[in-house]
């Protein structure tokens, strides 16, 4: 039996590596490639191969201090030389599931200079920025509230800060003076903030309050009581272009990855022969829910 519906649910998975490979670390030799660092039984090893190496083993490099990786890149170098010699030697490269492991490899490397040697692959700043514009050009984000706060342990303590505040007492100067929490050195400085963001009780309160308000009466949470001031209320502004530029780029490389693939695919004579097991396994889970 032949279909593709299975393969289609698993090309997300595969495009979003090939994106994240693609965007990180195009395949690329080092500049002095040609450079030898070694040689086994004649057979140069160059720069070229190190920089290569580098981004096969770049998660488990991760792990190891930078000065040391170019070496550890060359010892593993020549090791792989001398079993690969030793592997020739005993006639290994005609093992019928070798040849399947560097046919693979063969395939791999292709595909990856493919889309590599595709300057479109590495967005200009202009196409990144057009992608900018498109996507929050008419942002509008949640509200945010932009307030200071006075916290202290007792009610009667919040009560008397509001009547120092009524007397013309500056909020800021007040919030160094009596204020318990970490931004009370800031004058209880708070920032802009979505109500997501506040417990429930101070949200409520911040929120229902116009700019330049103080509060009325203390409000009470987990943390103490508390004496609001709202400075500013504003809907939250798209995010700056250096924000996002690195997560457009990455989208832009997956369009054209995926335009890419629709138009060779469309070319191509393709035949996905789904697995019997695999078919009755997904025939018996949609049973499963229809029972349900």
């Amino acid at each position: 039996m032949f279909h593709s519906t299975k393969a289609v649910a698993v090309r997300p998975f595969i495009a979003g590596c090939l994106i994240a490979l693609f965007a990180a670390s195009p395949l690329s030799a080092a500049e002095d490639g040609d450079k030898v660092v070694a040689t086994v039984n004649g057979t140069k090893i160059t720069e070229a191969d190190v920089a290569i190496a580098a981004q096969d083993y770049a998660q488990d490099l991760a792990q190891v201090p930078e000065a040391v990786r170019r070496n550890l890149l060359v010892g593993v170098l020549v090791d792989m030389h001398v079993l690969a010699e030793a592997s020739l030697a005993e006639g290994r490269d005609k093992d019928p599931e070798v040849q399947k492991q560097l046919e693979y490899v063969r395939l791999r490397t292709l595909r990856d200079s493919y889309f590599n040697d595709d300057k479109s692959l590495q967005p200009e700043e202009a196409a990144i920025k057009a992608l900018y514009d498109e996507k929050y050009g008419d942002f509008e984000g949640p509200k945010e509230v932009h307030a200071r706060h006075i916290l202290v342990k007792t009610e009667d303590e919040a009560k008397e800060l509001i009547k120092e505040l009524d007397g013309g007492k500056d909020f800021a100067e007040l919030a160094k003076e009596k204020s318990t929490g970490p931004s009370g050195p800031q004058g209880g400085d708070l920032g802009f903030f979505t109500k997501e963001r506040m417990v429930k009780p101070f949200a409520e309160a911040a929120f229902a309050m116009e700019p330049g308000a103080y509060s009325k009466e203390p409000v009470k949470t987990d943390f103490g009581w508390h004496v609001i001031k709202v400075e500013e209320v504003r809907s939250q502004p798209a995010p700056s272009f250096e924000a996002v530029k690195n997560q457009l780029r990455v989208e832009a490389i997956r369009n054209h990855y995926n335009k890419v693939m629709e138009e060779l695919k469309a070319k191509a004579d393709i035949t996905i022969v789904e697995d019997d097991a695999a078919k009755a396994d997904a025939d018996n889970a949609d049973a499963d829910k229809s029972a349900q």
